[in-house]
């Protein structure tokens, strides 16, 4: 697959020059780092949280989680972890667990972990698990639109 075509058409759309890395087949965004020789840090990963029929993207560096008391905290309510046949409706041209941290190719609303902001560069997943995207941080930040940046992450 390489990248989605949704990945594609918003790359494009917003003139962002990228770099695609191949890497063996892996099975997490861990996984990726590591088999693209890439700074865990460095790596984007997307988590999708849900309230209701409402989902979020979240996204924090490759080796943190989500923190969900302080994701609660910060929106003033509980939310949920996706669930594998949402996020197959919601991302129809990715894999599964291959998600693009691009909320807003995908119009969802996005919140940004701090620990990834000021990088000079950021990886994230194509939409498959065999490659990953280069952009530089700035970029990256162009990328993400209007997303809210806040700390919700914690370190493995």
């Amino acid at each position: 697959m390489s990248i989605s075509n949704t990945v594609r058409s918003y790359m494009e759309g917003q003139s962002v020059p990228y770099e695609v890395i191949a890497h063996k087949h892996t099975q997490s965004s861990i996984e990726s780092a590591g088999a693209a020789h890439v700074k865990s840090h460095s790596l984007a990963k997307a988590v999708i949280v849900k309230e209701g029929e409402e989902f979020m993207m979240v996204v924090v560096p490759s080796d943190y989680h989500v923190h969900m008391g302080k994701l609660h905290q910060l929106l003033e309510r509980d939310v949920g972890l996706a669930t594998e046949s949402e996020l197959a409706q919601l991302f129809p041209d990715c894999d599964l667990g291959a998600i693009p941290p691009l909320g807003t190719a995908f119009k969802l609303i996005t919140l940004v972990d701090r620990a990834l902001l000021n990088r000079p560069e950021i990886y994230f997943e194509s939409g498959d698990h065999e490659h990953l995207i280069k952009v530089t941080g700035e970029e990256f930040a162009h990328l993400l639109g209007d997303a809210e940046t806040a700390d919700i992450s914690r370190y493995h």
